[in-house]
């Protein structure tokens, strides 16, 4: 009788896509896999440590699943589990923890273990360099995500991906056209490019990802490409060129800014100061006129003053980006970060989130408004609960239009017409489509 497995996944699109990895590692002839909703026998939980609420998330996740199935087997693994193993290993009911380049091995670690009073662990105290884990995520008819870099050399003050993750590293090019190879012959309409690091491509092959790009452009049967993000002084002008050249990689470019201020970029440790960010921002919107542009932006970080973070909010409202992801700084232990002084006060860091937050709303309603009219190429997913069906356009806006059952996984040409209240938009399919 097959085992029942299931697995939740919290973090980052490359924690999904290891998760995918991991799924495909238990055999189909031992192990039914099944939602985490749902009753299993075994739960494996790929956590994310990036902040203090991800902590919160991944804790609430793990013994929500033990109260709701005592009896089962529970598998803690990945980015959390690498640096909070003790932590982890005081929650009553975890089996198994296993770290970072462990947890590609969950499969064969359960199939010799049972139920333990204590955990067992296995996670090396330093992130080796040298292996990179293959993974893209499986079960979606219209996007993967597919991994083409690990770890990062950055050291930001505040991050502890290095300490999770270990340094940057990549795949060959001919490794990932073959399994990009692979998911197009699955049906899989959509690859987003997914790393630590993206831009960082070929640090360890002597490549670069402008040539990644090209070549992946060249798989047949491959109809959109997308980065799920770059770090502002990896986006090259090459690669802004061939964005805006190549019609099947996608007008959307996804940047970390984390600070408008210099003074505190500086702080962060950061590679770019505020006017690289400001040029690259302007060479995407000069050469992709309506392309989508986001940024992740920490605020309250250590030393963050009122005319710091005036300084940021002035800036952002001066650049013509789409959409912002608003973070609150969170002290994680073993960073410099952690151990500096004058933090912010969490009503401080909530009030100057809710500003930016606000910001961000109006620009994302400013270009769906700018484009409504226009006609978008659009990737429909599966059927909503509302008996709507919704898709991503190119350059990153939400559309939802009527169900119909040869919708879902193809991409069909839509005019975009009103802003709804939940931040997408109605779209008509044109008449050859329909």
């Amino acid at each position: 009788m097959k085992r029942k497995v299931a697995f939740q996944t919290l973090g980052c699109k490359l924690n999904f896509a290891e998760t995918s990895a991991i799924a495909r590692s238990f055999s189909g002839e031992r192990y039914e896999r099944v939602s985490p909703a749902s009753k299993a026998d075994v739960y494996v939980i790929n956590g994310c440590t990036v902040t203090d609420a991800a902590d919160r998330k991944c804790r609430q996740a793990v013994r929500k699943i033990i109260n709701s199935n005592p009896d089962a087997f529970v598998a803690v693994v990945g980015c959390w589990a690498q640096l909070r193993r003790e932590e982890i290993a005081a929650i009553p009911g975890v089996d198994l923890i296993l770290g970072t380049e462990e947890k590609f091995d969950v499969a064969t670690y359960i199939d010799r273990l049972e139920r333990r009073d204590t955990p067992e662990i296995h996670a090396c105290e330093r992130v080796g360099t040298e292996q990179f884990r293959a993974a893209w995520s499986a079960g979606d008819r219209t996007r993967t995500f597919l991994k083409v870099q690990d770890g990062c050399d950055n050291r930001c003050s505040y991050c502890t991906v290095p300490l999770a993750r270990g340094r940057s590293r990549n795949p060959g090019i001919r490794q990932v056209i073959e399994e990009a190879s692979q998911i197009v012959a699955s049906d899989i309409r959509e690859i987003v490019l997914t790393g630590v690091n993206v831009g960082d491509f070929g640090k360890s092959t002597g490549e670069t990802l402008e040539q990644l790009l090209r070549a992946l452009a060249g798989v047949e049967g491959l109809e959109r490409l997308r980065l799920s993000s770059i770090e502002p002084d990896l986006l090259t002008d090459a690669i802004i060129d061939l964005v805006a050249e190549e019609r099947m990689i996608m007008p959307h470019i996804h940047m970390p800014l984390q600070s408008g201020s210099d003074r505190i970029l500086g702080l962060m440790r950061r590679r770019y100061r505020r006017e690289l960010f400001r040029d690259r921002v302007m060479a995407v919107r000069k050469k992709i006129p309506g392309a989508g542009i986001g940024a992740d932006v920490i605020v309250g970080f250590p030393g963050e003053t009122e005319a710091d973070f005036e300084e940021t909010l002035h800036f952002l409202e001066e650049l013509p980006f789409s959409y912002l992801h608003v973070f609150a700084f969170s002290p994680r232990p073993g960073t410099p970060a952690a151990a500096m002084s004058d933090f912010v006060a969490r009503s401080v860091k909530e009030q100057r989130s809710r500003q930016l937050i606000r910001l961000s709303e109006s620009r994302r309603m400013l270009f769906m408004q700018n484009a409504s009219g226009t006609l978008q190429e659009v990737l429909f997913e599966k059927k909503s609960a509302d008996g709507m069906v919704a898709g991503l356009t190119g350059n990153y806006i939400r559309v939802v239009t009527p169900y119909r059952s040869n919708l879902p996984g193809t991409v069909r040409t839509v005019k975009l017409t009103a802003v709804r209240d939940d931040a997408s938009m109605n779209g008509e399919l044109t008449g050859t489509e329909e």
